[in-house]
């Protein structure tokens, strides 16, 4: 239904809404997005540690947090959080070698 309305709105009303939504999230959470809260607090890392315990992947990759890291889930498996392209320039890169994380530099 949201998608629809979405859609069906000018596009105009529907990124008024979205910006909308975005400053008043944003205003919510502060900077605390900016911040590393140590691997007991990292809420994406303790998900991607329970999913990994069930069943395993190499990398769990996500773009919810803002701060660009890379942890270990074990010794098998990583965690890699993107980043931003507002604050940090960070964007990831998955290849033959493995995936990434780099910085844009211009």
């Amino acid at each position: 239904m949201c998608n629809w309305l979405f859609g069906f709105a000018h596009p105009s009303i529907g990124m008024g809404v979205a910006n909308y939504l975005s400053r008043r999230s944003r205003a919510k959470t502060g900077k605390t997005d900016l911040k590393f809260l140590g691997e007991e607090n990292e809420w994406l890392l303790i998900y991607s540690k329970e999913i990994e315990a069930q069943q395993h992947h190499d990398y769990y990759v996500f773009g919810h947090r803002h701060l660009p890291l890379q942890l270990p889930v074990n010794d098998n498996a990583m965690y890699m959080n993107v980043g931003d392209w507002i604050n940090h320039f960070t964007y990831g890169v998955l290849n033959q070698n493995g995936f990434e994380i780099k910085t844009w530099k211009n």
